[in-house]
């Protein structure tokens, strides 16, 4: 599903350097659960970065699903984001005086998706997170929690070959992390292959592989031993 080779990315700031990722290269399978994690300046969220065609590297080579993602155009690139990649984000990036429905169906009305397909997909989703009673709500009137369910419903409508999550409970007390991280885990007992960022232990242990990064390079990349 994902495949990065010899990945590199420098940034260079008038005459100085700084060296985010160094020669990284690994793959992620289809339908498997891996936690990407390391200390701030670790190099994690340029590569999350990077695997959710946000950013690209200085040298190496990303590819998603069998295509090269560095060979792709700017609307190539705007369609992946869309179709083949759910973004969970830490700040769930809602519209915040639109309903739970109306943010979840947002990605397939830019998909230009028939209008009752929409509907009848955006209540599936919103009911599998446990929002049935809460469509209609704004997001701002959700809970840190139920805000970020709205936001796992949104990353799943438009069938995603990956669903990339960066920090997906750092804005949540213990509680409601525990109870996000248990849909995560559904989902990807369900067949969907996620990748997560996160500088938490308690939350990268619900992921079945565990990446450390540290100064932009490969630490240790191990099966988690507690799941």
């Amino acid at each position: 599903m994902i495949k990065v080779n010899h990945l590199s990315k420098i940034y260079k700031n008038d005459s100085v350097e700084t060296v985010a990722l160094n020669d990284v290269s690994f793959e992620v399978k289809k339908g498997e659960f891996v936690a990407i994690m390391g200390p701030s300046g670790s190099g994690k969220s340029t590569l999350m970065h990077i695997i959710g065609a946000l950013d690209s590297p200085t040298s190496g080579t990303y590819f998603l699903d069998g295509q090269d993602v560095g060979k792709l155009k700017d609307d190539e690139l705007a369609e992946i984001r869309n179709k083949k990649i759910g973004f969970v984000f830490q700040s769930y990036n809602l519209l915040p005086r639109t309903t739970a429905l109306k943010n979840v169906i947002i990605p397939m009305y830019y998909a230009q998706i028939p209008k009752e397909e929409r509907l009848k997909k955006a209540e599936k989703y919103l009911s599998m997170v446990g929002l049935s009673d809460r469509m209609e709500h704004f997001s701002n009137q959700l809970s840190g929690g139920q805000q970020q369910r709205v936001a796992i419903a949104r990353a799943l409508v438009m069938d995603p070959k990956i669903i990339l999550a960066d920090e997906p409970t750092g804005n949540l007390a213990s509680s409601q992390g525990e109870e996000i991280m248990a849909i995560f885990k559904k989902l990807n007992q369900e067949g969907h292959t996620i990748v997560m960022i996160t500088h938490e232990p308690d939350i990268a242990k619900f992921a079945k592989r565990i990446i450390t990064l540290k100064d932009g390079q490969i630490e240790r990349d191990q099966k988690n031993k507690w799941n």
